[in-house]
C-alpha cells in the first residue's frame, strides 16, 4: 500500500489468506488474551495455514524469549516454532549491533528476552555501568524488575554511553488488568537523564524490517488489535494492514483514527483471515457496504439501513475519515454506533 490518505476499508474478493503470502499477527488481544486463546483464533489460524499462508507472531515484548512464545502458542492449539516470533528485543539488537563494534559489552536493563537477541547478534550482556558498556538497552523487565536498574542505566547514559529501547509501549496488559508497560519504565529514565533513546518496536521502521528479514514475506498482511502500534506500524512499513476488534480498539477510536492509523480491512476477529471483505461504495453524499448507508454532516454521522453491523461500521468509517479529510474534525458517532451495538 501507499502512505496515501485512506478514506475508507478497502474490499477484497479473495479471502484474505490467499491474497497475501505472510500474516504478521500481534499476540495479546489478538491471538489470546490473559493467558487463553480468544474465540476462534486456533481454528482460523490453523485453516489459514493449512490453505499455505506463512503465520508469523510478532511481539514488542521484549521480556520472553521466542522459545517461550512459542511454547506457549503451542499449548494453545497453534503449533509455533521459534523462528516463527519476532520480538522487539531482535529487532533493538540489531539495530545495536549495526552501531557498535563486533562483541561490544551492553548494559541490559531488561529481561532475558533481550539477554538472548544481544547474545544472537554476537554481543555480550552485562549488568553493570561499570562493565564499560558501548550500549545501554531497555526492555520490559515484568514487574519484578528492581528500582536499581534505572539506576544503572543513569549512570552509563550520564557518561555518554548511547541507549537503545525495545519499545515505548507505556502499558502492557496483565492478567489482573493494564499494568505499566517498558514505556513508562523508558519514562523513568528520561526524566532522570534528559536523554532520548533510539527505539526498535512497533510503529518503528526497525521493527519492520526486522520481521520482513525474518520471515521473507513478499506480501504481507499485519494483523493486529492496536491503533497506535499494529496498524500505524503497517502504514510505516508501506504494508496492508488487518484490524480486528478483540482488543483494546473500540468503534469511536477506529472512527476517529488518523491517517496513519487507519486499517486496510475490519472485522471481528481472526475469522476475517478466511474470508473476502466487502467493498465500501460511494453512494450519494454518502458511502454503502451492505445493507448500510452512513454519512457525514457537520458534527454528526447518520447510518441508514440494517444487516451485519460490521457493514455498517466500514460504511461508517468511510464517512468519519472522508469527513476528517475535509476539515471535519469532531463527530458525533454515538448514536450511529448505537445502532450497531459496538
Amino acid at each position: 500500500m501507499s502512505q496515501s490518505v485512506r478514506t475508507r476499508p478497502e474490499g477484497s474478493g479473495q479471502a484474505l489468506s490467499e491474497a497475501y503470502d505472510t500474516a504478521l499477527l500481534d499476540l495479546d488481544g489478538v491471538v489470546y488474551a490473559g493467558g487463553s486463546a480468544i474465540a476462534y483464533a486456533v481454528e482460523s489460524l490453523a485453516t489459514a495455514r493449512a490453505g499455505g499462508m506463512h503465520l508469523a507472531y510478532v511481539t514488542n515484548n521484549a521480556l520472553r524469549t521466542p522459545d517461550t512464545v512459542a511454547d506457549h502458542l503451542t499449548e494453545l492449539g497453534i503449533p509455533t516454532g521459534a523462528d516463527d516470533v519476532i520480538t522487539s528485543a531482535q529487532a533493538v539488537a540489531r539495530l545495536i549491533s549495526e552501531q557498535v563494534p563486533a562483541g561490544a559489552r551492553v548494559l541490559v536493563i531488561g529481561g532475558e528476552g533481550l539477554r538472548v537477541a544481544l547474545r544472537e547478534r554476537g554481543l555480550v550482556p552485562v549488568e553493570s555501568a561499570e562493565d564499560d558498556p558501548a550500549a545501554v538497552v531497555q526492555g520490559y523487565g515484568g514487574p519484578e524488575l528492581q528500582w536499581a536498574r534505572f539506576a544503572e542505566a543513569c549512570y552509563a547514559i550520564a557518561r555518554g554511553v548511547p541507549w537503545y529501547a525495545s519499545n515505548t509501549d507505556l502499558t502492557i496488559p496483565s492478567a489482573r488488568g493494564i499494568a505499566p508497560g517498558n514505556g513508562a519504565a523508558v519514562e523513568v529514565v528520561r526524566i532522570a537523564t534528559g536523554a532520548e533513546p533510539q527505539v526498535a518496536g512497533k510503529p518503528l521502521p526497525p521493527m519492520h524490517r526486522e520481521t520482513i528479514l525474518r520471515t521473507g514475506a513478499r506480501r504481507p498482511l499485519v494483523v493486529g488489535d492496536r491503533l497506535d502500534t499494529d496498524i500505524e506500524g503497517a502504514f510505516n512499513g508501506e504494508v496492508d494492514s488487518l484490524l480486528v476488534l478483540t482488543g483494546v480498539t473500540d468503534g469511536a477510536q477506529l472512527l476517529a483514527a488518523p491517517p496513519q492509523h487507519r486499517p486496510t480491512y475490519v472485522d471481528a476477529d481472526l475469522r476475517g483471515l478466511l474470508t473476502g471483505q466487502p467493498e465500501v461504495v460511494e453512494a450519494g453524499d454518502g458511502f454503502r457496504c451492505g445493507g448500510w448507508t452512513a454519512t457525514a454532516g457537520a458534527d454528526r454521522l447518520e447510518l441508514d439501513g440494517d444487516g451485519e453491523a460490521l457493514d455498517g461500521l466500514r460504511a461508517l468509517c468511510a464517512a468519519a475519515w472522508t469527513a476528517a479529510g475535509e476539515g471535519v474534525c469532531e463527530l458525533d458517532a454515538g448514536k450511529a454506533l448505537a445502532r450497531l451495538e459496538l
